[in-house]
């Protein structure tokens, strides 16, 4: 028998578990299905901005009552080759590191809203009554596409991820250390360290959150990123900066840039959130706080909308422009439209200094301190 709701939401992470719980909230009889069963493991850095937090109502004391949530009151940031500058941003923590594990099976949890976990998605058709059916299970009016760079409701309105589309691969592992393995990591707690490729073409980082080691590289030019990311590693271990034993396998992931997306964000009865719609941060490629911010934004425009067909949702692409721009590139913080010769040539100097490593860098790429608190209708 074929189960009804409202709303089907494809994708458990933070942008669909946002969207469930805000849905749920204002009377809507919401399913979230995803793929695996949670808690799951994310290939993610893991740090969340004190806005996010805010925006998602989160109190760092009670949530870290059960789970990992590290204050970052430093950033140690350097160019591959060189010495890293190191920039102390007062006592009230500036981020937060998390454990996406933890993370999104605490936002999914307090959704409050029908899960079908480790349910794949076979087919999505269109029903004689004009709504879709999930499976030939689940059916509503409306389907949101929140499953990532790969959600396969993004292929049902474009042509999905592929080739034609200009990426980040990312890699990345994240362990707990043993007490061995933490004598031999001098990265602290409280001072994540991120460090560009000298191509300027992706960065690498090393995240400490309490006893657990994140390691990471990422960069717009796939063909590079295992020789980039080995080099730094091999780096990393000679300076002592993180053990010599990492266990297990790097796991990849990828996802669009915002100023590089160029996928459709709507349909009849079909909008996408999140990652599947490309949001990540140009610079920094930070994806959780566009994605909580684009569930706001739909929960919003569905709410409002006289129904679900491309041109009633059409406000929530036009809102998405309004919040982060156009898709073209926008040179944050850096202001000057320059050539890549010139910006090849001028990065070195500039990764050596405070000013732009703070507020340049960590102020605004990162932390985006510039961004105004997103104002929604709840």
């Amino acid at each position: 028998m074929v189960q009804r709701y409202d709303a089907l939401i494809v994708g458990g992470g933070p942008a669909g578990s946002t969207m469930a719980q805000t849905l749920t909230q204002r009377g809507y009889h919401t399913l979230v299905v995803d793929k695996q069963t949670f808690p799951r493991d994310k290939t993610c850095a893991g740090w969340v901005t004190p806005a996010v937090l805010e925006l998602l109502a989160i109190n760092p004391d009670d949530y870290r009552r059960e789970n990992i949530m590290q204050p970052i009151h430093r950033f140690r940031i350097g160019m591959m080759g060189q010495k890293a500058v190191e920039n102390d941003h007062g006592s009230e923590p500036v981020s937060y590191g998390i454990r996406r594990c933890e993370f999104d099976h605490y936002l999914l949890e307090r959704s409050g809203s029908d899960r079908a976990e480790g349910v794949k998605f076979k087919s999505l058709e269109r029903t004689d009554d004009g709504e879709w059916c999930l499976n030939g299970e689940y059916q509503a009016p409306l389907v949101i596409g929140a499953g990532g760079h790969f959600c396969p409701v993004a292929a049902t309105i474009g042509e999905g991820p592929g080739s034609h589309e200009t990426s980040v691969t990312a890699k990345e592992v994240e362990f707990e250390m043993t007490p061995e393995q933490a004598r031999h990591c001098r990265v602290r707690e409280d001072t994540p360290e991120l460090w560009f490729c000298r191509d300027l073409m992706g960065y690498a980082w090393v995240f400490r959150k309490d006893n657990f080691l994140n390691i990471g590289l990422g960069r717009e030019d796939p063909d590079d990123l295992k020789q980039h990311l080995n080099d730094f590693v091999a780096r990393m271990q000679a300076e002592e900066r993180i053990p010599e034993d990492l266990p297990g396998k790097f796991k990849g992931h990828a996802y669009l840039l915002y100023d590089h997306a160029e996928r459709p964000l709507i349909d009849d009865g079909i909008l996408l959130i999140g990652d599947s719609a490309g949001l990540a941060y140009t610079q920094s490629g930070e994806g959780i706080r566009p994605a909580v911010e684009s569930a706001f934004l739909a929960a919003d425009v569905i709410q409002q909308a006289p129904d679900y067909r491309a041109a009633s949702l059409q406000p929530y692409a036009d809102r998405l422009r309004e919040r982060f721009g156009t898709r073209e590139v926008e040179h944050e913080g850096g202001g000057l439209d320059l050539p890549d010769w010139a910006k090849l040539r001028i990065a070195p100097a500039l990764m050596k200094t405070h000013w732009f490593t703070r507020r340049v860098v960590t102020e605004r790429w990162f932390l985006h301190e510039h961004v105004p608190a997103l104002e929604t209708a709840s």
